[in-house]
């Protein structure tokens, strides 16, 4: 994979310190505002990439750069995604994919039209963990019961609570605990059970803007409570309940680190499968090897999860 990223914020920040364990992925290019270039150039030097840009156009026009991370904030996906197919380049997308569903469909028919690989970067659906709960689901008998809790007190909270609106708060730019966090606890819901039968989302909202929030999800005998929060501290965990034991991770849905599958007979069962201790290696790692192998079927499999977590988004949003 020869990479072109857009974007210098945190996420970025956070990836490429595991570039160097990713091998087979080589850093052709990345994108900077005029005002972020000399702190990009800074990037540059210290992660061995190759070309800064500070115009998207002339990026993709960068003849090695076979495949674009979109990282900046929610608003921008769609726009900056679309680009990146219109000029033949796999795309990987950081969540949420966009702010709608239509716009997400639009994307999936441009990729197929193109032949192009298109992914969702979405840490749970590829650590050895979550694998790992798939497998044990059926040990913990029928299940009546998911919690997923993920809340972190934001770090740009106190300047919200001031009247200063960062993209984090920001409705127009898809802000909010639903599309930042929560966004985690339903694809990891989806992933295991699939699409609920209806979904209801009670928001503690400030000026417009979600803060905290619970999902339920209705799946007839089960029910799974999503909560999401930016505006309150709490131990972030996992819990699934079946009539024959649980299934307890404590750890938020987008690391799962480690957890245990606890049956009623006694039986306990350690979870400790994730590959690397930095939880966008593993997805990374299956990107690059989807895209060497041109898998478009892979790709496929993980958009149709991905329409499934945006429909459902999408009806949160409607009610």
């Amino acid at each position: 994979m020869k990479l072109g990223i857009i974007g210098t914020g945190l996420i970025v920040k956070t990836l490429l310190p595991i570039m160097p364990e990713l091998s087979k992925i080589e850093l052709k290019a990345i994108l900077s505002s005029q005002r972020s270039l000399e702190k990009t150039k800074e990037l540059q030097a210290e992660y061995n990439i190759d070309e800064v840009y500070t115009d998207y156009s002339e990026l993709l026009q960068h003849a090695e750069v076979d495949t674009i991370y979109v990282a900046l904030p929610n608003h921008l996906h769609y726009q900056y995604t679309k680009e990146a197919l219109e000029a033949g380049k796999h795309v990987i997308c950081e969540k949420p994919f966009t702010l709608h569903l239509k716009e997400l469909e639009e994307l999936h028919q441009l990729a197929k039209d193109k032949k192009l690989l298109l992914f969702e970067a979405i840490t749970n659906q590829y650590v050895g963990n979550y694998q790992k709960v798939k497998e044990h689901l059926a040990d913990i008998g029928t299940i009546h019961m998911i919690s997923s809790n993920y809340s972190q007190y934001s770090s740009r909270y106190d300047a919200f609570q001031k009247g200063t609106i960062l993209p984090a708060f920001d409705p127009a730019a898809g802000g909010g605990a639903l599309m930042d966090i929560n966004i985690y606890n339903l694809h990891f819901v989806i992933g295991l059970f699939g699409s609920p039968q209806s979904v209801t989302y009670y928001a503690n909202e400030q000026r417009e803007i979600d803060t905290s929030g619970v999902a339920i999800l209705d799946y007839d005998q089960a029910k799974a409570v999503c909560i999401g929060s930016k505006d309150t501290d709490s131990a972030s965990f996992i819990h699934i309940q079946g009539e024959k034991g649980e299934i307890i991770i404590n750890s938020p849905a987008n690391t799962l680190i480690e957890g245990v599958v606890q049956l009623r007979d006694g039986t306990k069962t350690v979870i400790d499968h994730n590959a690397h201790e930095h939880r966008m290696f593993e997805e990374f790692v299956r990107f690059e090897q989807a895209i060497a192998e041109n898998d478009l079927a892979f790709a496929e499999q993980q958009m149709q999860h991905s329409l499934a977590v945006m429909a459902v988004v999408e009806e949160i949003k409607n009610k």
